[in-house]
């Protein structure tokens, strides 16, 4: 309820106060990532995440729900393959890239207690969303 009420793409227990390695995520259609391609609703319990080519490195814009109102550009791996299981305890492997691959990779670093920011590489390239894209139609995070 509170990703979706908050147009999130996804949403990491500790968020939310619990304790568990726990996350969610999912986005069809979504007003915070208009140009993004679709990643299935998902719950993942103890996720594990190996980078596939991890030489291949790609960086973009991250907002997030525990750091409102400003975005960064944050290098993450292109290509991941993430296991763990689902609510009932069923097995999940999957191989992804792009925007779900980065979606996973950031709710994720929340059950180790990191947050986007100290993964940019260039600070400059952080700040409130309104001041690093005047006049754009981009939805607050």
């Amino acid at each position: 309820d509170t990703m979706a009420a908050l147009n999130g793409a996804g949403l990491a227990a500790p968020q939310i106060g619990a304790l568990v390695r726990v996350v969610i995520f999912g986005v069809e259609r979504n007003p915070r990532y208009p140009d993004a391609e679709a990643v299935p609703e998902t719950v993942l319990v103890n996720p594990e995440l190996e980078p596939l080519r991890p030489e291949e490195i790609d960086e973009d814009w991250e907002g997030c729900l525990s750091v409102p109102g400003m975005r960064g550009l944050v290098p993450r791996y292109r290509n991941l393959r993430y296991r763990g299981f689902d609510e009932r305890g069923r097995a999940i492997d999957r191989t992804v890239s792009g925007f779900h691959a980065r979606v996973v990779q950031h709710e994720v670093d929340h059950l180790d207690g990191i947050l986007y920011p100290t993964r940019i590489r260039d600070l400059r390239r952080f700040g409130f969303t309104a001041e690093l894209f005047p006049g754009a139609d981009i939805a607050d995070d």
